[in-house]
């Protein structure tokens, strides 16, 4: 995993950072990085986030830590459970990119009490062209650089340092067969028919030039969730927090202010 400029901390087997005043008007924000991401990923979202007054929480997820037999989406989804509950917490919003949007999905159509919004962009759950069986198998460099150029719109952002990482990761059998795993639970555990019983406010924020998730897959998300909004980023692909950082961080605070907005006026028009 990339280094990151803020501190980690460990509570029972969870690792995750924090950042914001626990007194936050929402409640607290769990950032979902994917499949092949980490914690580097949000960086500029968990400063955006918390320097708005609001709690974030960034845990590491254990992609290649779970025994074979279990590794997949639903058992990923129960990590979260579990540490959304040792870290008692009643209600959070949740924000997840590519395979931590399927999570933050799946958790939400088993714990929708729990979920007070969605944040989603280049989820998997309905629809992904994913790298195929091919990208888990040793290739060679320049195969490895094509797959991970179609993260991003401008492919700059496939630097050489995440190619090497990348081909390091698909050389190592027992991380590769995770990944294979993961790529197929995904494809396995599609929530389609089931959205619309997500009717919690939900953002989604999609690259317009997104080729893993397309553009179409975004607009099937906001047609099946009754309380979904997207908004398209363009000359971006599938991870809009990386490529437009800026962008994405201020739609997020937009969607979380008008969020903060409604709790403030929910007493009074109890009254």
């Amino acid at each position: 995993m990339h280094e990151t400029p803020f501190p980690i901390y460990e509570t029972g087997p969870f690792q995750y950072n924090a950042e914001g005043p626990e007194d936050a008007p929402l409640p607290p924000i769990v950032l979902l990085h994917g499949m092949l991401g980490d914690l580097s990923n949000w960086v500029d979202t968990v400063e955006a986030l918390s320097e708005r007054g609001h709690r974030v929480l960034a845990p590491v997820l254990p992609i290649y830590d779970f025994p074979l037999s279990e590794t997949g989406v639903p058992r990923l989804t129960e990590y979260i459970r579990d540490f959304v509950t040792t870290l008692e917490l009643d209600s959070v919003v949740l924000v997840g990119n590519s395979l931590g949007g399927h999570v933050a999905l799946l958790y939400a159509l088993d714990h929708p009490e729990t979920v007070h919004a969605m944040v989603l962009s280049g989820s998997s759950g309905i629809y992904e062209t994913t790298m195929g069986s091919s990208f888990f198998r040793r290739q060679d460099r320049e195969f490895i650089k094509e797959r991970t150029e179609m993260t991003f719109y401008d492919p700059a952002h496939a630097t050489e340092d995440l190619v090497d990482e990348m081909l390091e990761i698909v050389n190592d059998r027992p991380r590769a067969f995770r990944l294979l795993k993961f790529a197929r639970s995904a494809d396995e555990e599609t929530v389609t028919e089931q959205l619309p019983q997500l009717d919690m406010p939900s953002l989604l924020v999609w690259g317009r030039d997104d080729i893993i998730t397309p553009p179409e897959v975004a607009e099937e998300f906001r047609d099946r969730m009754p309380s979904a909004r997207l908004e398209f980023i363009d000359k971006c692909g599938h991870a809009p927090m990386i490529e437009h950082p800026d962008t994405f961080n201020a739609l997020t605070l937009e969607f979380l202010a008008e969020l903060t907005e409604e709790a403030r006026l929910r007493p009074s028009s109890g009254a």
